[in-house]
């Protein structure tokens, strides 16, 4: 478990003191960080100071209707993340490949 949670499928109006004040009803938050460019937009990182709250927090608000949105929530992994994104770029070269060998541009 994290403290980190990681929240997705947010409104884009969403303000971090939005997020600040929901999540902050399961403990103190150290940090909420919204995502502001075109990828990140409608996700969110909410870093609580004790790992109960933020498991209290994931299990209570995953489903959560919020501004009109069921809230995704789930612990931050880091080294998930990049797992994929060394995966990404595994495929993409194995796709450039296969285009290559089969002369599709």
């Amino acid at each position: 478990m994290s403290r980190a949670l990681f929240v997705k499928n947010l409104s884009y109006n969403v303000t971090p003191e939005d997020l600040f004040d929901l999540f902050s009803k399961f403990g103190p938050v150290r940090q909420v960080r919204a995502g502001i460019t075109a990828n990140t937009k409608g996700t969110a990182f909410v870093v609580f100071q004790d790992v109960m709250d933020a498991k209290q927090a994931c299990d209570k608000l995953n489903g959560f209707n919020f501004q009109g949105r069921y809230l995704v929530v789930l612990y931050h992994q880091p080294e998930k993340m990049q797992r994929a994104r060394e995966d990404l770029e595994t495929r993409k070269e194995n796709l450039e490949r296969l285009k290559q060998q089969h002369g599709i541009d």
